[in-house]
Parts: C-alpha cells; sequence; structure tokens
C-alpha cells in the first residue's frame, strides 16, 4: 500500500509574518498543531499554533489552516566557539 503525501496552505494571521502563506505536510491526513517558521535570522523561528479556521478541497481534505503567533524561540549554535 502507498501513502501519498499531501500538503496544504499555512495562513499565519498575526504576528511577525501577519499575512504570509506557506505550504506545509499533512501529518496522517491531518494538519499539524504547530508549525515553525525561519526568521531569516541566525537561530530564531517564529511558532505558530493552529487555530479553528480550516478549508477544505473537494474530497474533503483540509487545504488551508490558519495559525495564530504563539512564540519566537532563539537556539544557539554548538559549533560556534
Amino acid at each position: 500500500m502507498s501513502t501519498q503525501e499531501s500538503t496544504y496552505t499555512v495562513k499565519l494571521t498575526d504576528g511577525p509574518l501577519e499575512g504570509k502563506t506557506i505550504s506545509a505536510a499533512l501529518s496522517d491526513g491531518e494538519p499539524t498543531a504547530t508549525v515553525d517558521v525561519p526568521s531569516g535570522a541566525a537561530g530564531k523561528i517564529y511558532r505558530y499554533a493552529r487555530t479553528a479556521g480550516v478549508e477544505f478541497d473537494d474530497s474533503g481534505a483540509p487545504s488551508a489552516v490558519n495559525y495564530r503567533f504563539l512564540e519566537a524561540v532563539f537556539t544557539t549554535d554548538a559549533a560556534t566557539s
């Protein structure tokens, strides 16, 4: 049995990336609870959380999902001395 990986549109509804959209893979046919978006600055990502806003395609699969800004996550690069 083959598994087809589908994607959906992540709609960022607020925060630093308000109004932007990105594509993400469905996880077992469902949108993920959170998405991490690189900020463009080294060591910083924006984390967005799924909300109730969902659009579906003709097959009933999610095609677009709203996400709200949750937090900025900062990481350190262990390779830097």
